[in-house]
């Protein structure tokens, strides 16, 4: 499990509004707070929930031990009565929201969170944190995937991460398609397979290239992946080649113009024997970068800064809002930052072949159902307990499936309209 407290992931505005609101008697009024996105990130025509897994484990263990409620009174963060409500503190609302892997649009409910106002609105900065990382890693991972064509990705970007961050990083790109991680981690937490080769270090302490190569295989056999690059590529090839055979198993590429080293790299091991010997790329790919070698000879890409830090979108933009009290719609009137007001209810609508076609939003209400429609809210936490999720791979191919039915449009790298329309009802 995490070493992360939840609970200090609190924001000190939070606390200020549940403090105010023991003393004015609000504190337990009934509300519902929404998570969505006004926008998606500019360029991207989809958005990819995530994390949502890992967001109610850490809701189920949202506790503010005595020390922490010593300090948070020290500083005078809350008073006295604030104190003694931190320390009873359990969740004990209603959470529903979209499917992990599910695919959303501009203003999509995706987490709908219920309950009294202060319990709600203690939870916001770990909702947010959580979402807007894991959704953004997602989104980019999933661009990667579709631009990888069916070829292997694993995913490399602990050292551009915090440590944490870097876990979750490697659970999302594992969500969006990614086949392996080199977190290990991230192995160990959540059964995501691991995978990696030695750095230039390796191959810089020994005296030579070929007496670097000659350890590994010794220690790993004949099935890994020689990194060829550290000196001249192509002396690298014939080094890895006359050490390992022509029965091993890849080698990997981390630097130069990688379109035209795949194909001069897959002619060498051809003539010296090794057709089979996979080629493994990496260094600062993006998706970008990924579609432009869909042509070459390359088996797997590596990706690492990109993928962790979402492809130039590092977040979600997801905002958590409060929408309704007591059953009374509220709305935000700000410009630019306008609400809609009530609970809502969302399908996405579907032609009979599973194509999507539009996604309808619903303020207080149910939408007429149509036969190839499907309701996108489920729940997750009930009076306070979580409900059985599905697992990581469940959700996986949920994301798979997801992404095949949307028009191929919305598959498409550069800018443009979202893939399915968003259509929100005016509420009765």
């Amino acid at each position: 499990m995490s070493t992360l407290r939840p609970a200090l992931l609190t924001d000190h505005y939070e606390l200020t509004m549940v403090s105010a609101a023991l003393k004015d008697g609000t504190a337990d009024r009934r509300c519902v707070f929404e998570v969505f996105s006004r926008r998606l990130p500019t360029g991207r025509r989809y958005g990819v929930v995530a994390g949502t897994a890992r967001l109610i484990d850490l809701i189920r263990d949202f506790r503010f031990d005595p020390t922490e409620i010593d300090f948070l009174s020290r500083t005078g963060v809350v008073d006295e009565a604030g104190a003694a409500w931190l320390a009873d503190y359990r969740f004990t609302g209603d959470i529903d929201g979209y499917a992990e892997g599910e695919l959303f649009f501009p203003n999509s409910p995706i987490l709908t969170v219920s309950g009294g106002f202060a319990e709600c609105v203690v939870l916001e900065t770990l909702v947010l944190s959580v979402l807007n990382h894991d959704s953004a890693v997602a989104a980019a991972a999933a661009r990667m995937v579709t631009a990888a064509r069916g070829r292997a990705l694993i995913e490399m970007g602990s050292r551009r991460a915090h440590e944490e961050a870097a876990v979750a990083a490697a659970r999302a790109a594992y969500l969006a398609g990614f086949r392996f991680t080199s977190n290990l981690a991230a192995g160990a937490r959540y059964g995501i397979p691991t995978a990696g080769t030695a750095a230039h270090a390796f191959t810089l302490l020994h005296h030579d290239e070929r007496a670097a190569f000659a350890s590994q295989v010794a220690t790993l056999g004949k099935d890994t992946t020689l990194l060829v690059d550290t000196y001249d590529i192509s002396q690298g090839i014939r080094n890895a080649i006359a050490v390992a055979g022509p029965e091993l198993r890849a080698v990997r590429i981390d630097s130069g113009d990688l379109a035209v080293i795949a194909q001069q790299c897959r002619e060498l091991l051809d003539s010296l024997g090794a057709t089979e010997t996979k080629i493994i790329v990496s260094g600062d790919l993006d998706e970008h970068a990924i579609a432009s070698l869909a042509a070459e000879p390359v088996d797997m890409y590596g990706a690492g800064t990109a993928v962790v830090t979402g492809s130039g979108a590092p977040t979600a933009g997801l905002v958590y809002k409060l929408v309704e009290v007591e059953g009374r719609p509220v709305v935000k009137r700000s410009e630019h930052k306008a609400t809609i007001g009530g609970r809502k209810v969302a399908v996405r609508r579907h032609k009979p072949t599973g194509t999507a076609t539009e996604e309808i939003i619903v303020p207080q209400g149910v939408p007429d159902r149509q036969p190839n429609d499907r309701m996108l809210q489920h729940s997750y936490v009930v009076d306070g307990e979580p409900v059985a999720l599905p697992s990581l791979d469940e959700s996986r191919e949920h994301l798979r499936e997801c992404l095949i039915s949307i028009p191929w449009e919305g598959l498409k790298l550069s800018g443009g309209d979202p893939a399915v329309p968003v259509s929100v009802v005016p509420a009765d």
